[in-house]
């Protein structure tokens, strides 16, 4: 499948549009048929929702995201044709739209992900730039971050024979920006650079759980070299187990807080990486089996606080309608219109599966999924892994 220009402009627009992740946008092709349809009827089902106003981004903006995107030489792949990485496309919460810049070429190759500590010792910097070497001359692109540390010595390691940067902000905010001529190198060399972010984005840090999630998505497996316990490493090591990949961890001295998360990795059941063969040997036989489909994984949005940096946006309060007055419009079937209000009820600040909803509701399926599409788009619903959903509080 390849998407036409027009069809590719309204997939941006959609995926740009306030409210709507990866997960909500899939519901809402499969609701309407296609990008052009949902974003006619987003403003209808934010009402509905209880949101008196939504942004959804004009055609005007898409085009001038993609006009920027061109004069760096960027393009943006979608989900389902033939570039799109398929370790990525298997994860649930997967970019609807990536934009590359450099070759797609190492996007179709078998790729692991190397992360670790920003203050990396000298030993791990090390062992970064040997296994990250090996695993090139054996065949993989090594994924990583761009963030300064481990992440920089991987890539470096890596130029010739195939590396992929994941970046938290748009092509053109690269972080940190002593990065740059490293990013550049990466093209230059035949490597790629992706992110979901809109071109202009300045990374925030939220975005980054959001950038560690693709990191993982795009590899078969994680090393986590260097890690303390409060690092990010940790969450991209996290999200991999959720998408079902393989996590390494690279045992480290106890007197070293960089250590402390790898440690306890190991404890917990990660597989102890030593040398190349701790991950080939894992590695081949899924790689002969493809990659396997996530189903599980949290939204990577609501995933706050773990690092100093990451502080939440600042985003301006929107009117909203009352809970209670929340009642489908003219166009929607009648067993809707009775009782959406009372599936509202059902809803609360803890998860509640889908399945228990349409049970304990009486409703159809599609009533429900309806129903719950319009309040996320109105910004009050949040969902979880195992196809479970909950109430945002005070909302």
């Amino acid at each position: 499948m390849n998407l036409t220009d027009e069809q590719r402009l309204d997939w941006l627009r959609l995926i740009r549009s306030e409210n709507v992740g990866p997960r909500t946008f899939r519901a809402l092709i499969n609701q309407f048929g296609g990008a052009s349809a949902a974003l006619e009827a987003l403003p209808d089902l934010a009402r509905r929702g209880g949101r008196l106003m939504l942004k959804v981004t004009s055609r005007a903006e898409a085009e001038k995201e993609m006009a920027a995107a061109a004069r760096l030489g960027v393009r943006f792949i979608a989900m389902g044709e033939p570039d799109y990485p398929k370790t990525l496309q298997a994860i649930d919460t997967a970019p609807p739209l990536i934009a590359v810049r450099g070759s797609t070429e190492v996007l179709a190759r078998p790729a692991i992900a190397m992360v670790g500590s920003r203050n990396a010792s000298a030993a791990g910097l090390t062992f970064t730039e040997r296994l990250s070497r090996q695993l090139g001359e054996a065949g993989y692109v090594v994924v990583s971050g761009l963030a300064r540390g481990i992440d920089t010595r991987a890539h470096k390691a890596t130029l010739e024979t195939g590396t992929i940067a994941v970046l938290a902000g748009g092509h053109d905010k690269v972080y940190p920006s002593e990065n740059e001529p490293l990013l550049r190198t990466i093209v230059e060399q035949g490597g790629a650079v992706i992110s979901e972010m809109p071109m202009g984005w300045e990374p925030r840090g939220r975005d980054f759980p959001r950038r560690n999630r693709i990191v993982s998505g795009l590899s078969y497996g994680v090393v986590v070299v260097e890690a303390a316990r409060r690092s990010g490493s940790l969450i991209t090591a996290r999200f991999a187990l959720e998408q079902g990949r393989e996590v390494f961890a690279v045992p480290g001295s106890p007197l070293d807080p960089r250590a402390e998360g790898t440690n306890d990795l190991i404890r917990e059941g990660a597989t102890l990486c030593a040398g190349l063969e701790h991950v080939t040997s894992v590695l081949e036989p899924l790689i002969a089996s493809g990659p396997r489909l996530d189903t599980g994984a949290e939204e990577p949005q609501h995933l706050l606080g773990t690092e100093e940096l990451w502080d939440e946006l600042d985003l301006p309060e929107v009117p909203r309608a009352p809970l209670g007055s929340v009642l489908p419009s003219a166009g929607i079937d009648d067993e809707r219109m009775d009782s959406a209000s009372g599936l509202i009820e059902l809803l609360g600040p803890s998860p509640i599966a889908i399945n228990d909803l349409v049970r304990q509701s009486g409703l159809s399926i599609r009533a429900v999924q309806m129903t719950l599409l319009e309040l996320e788009i109105a910004g009050r619903l949040e969902r979880h892994g195992g196809n479970a959903v909950s109430l945002i509080s005070g909302r």
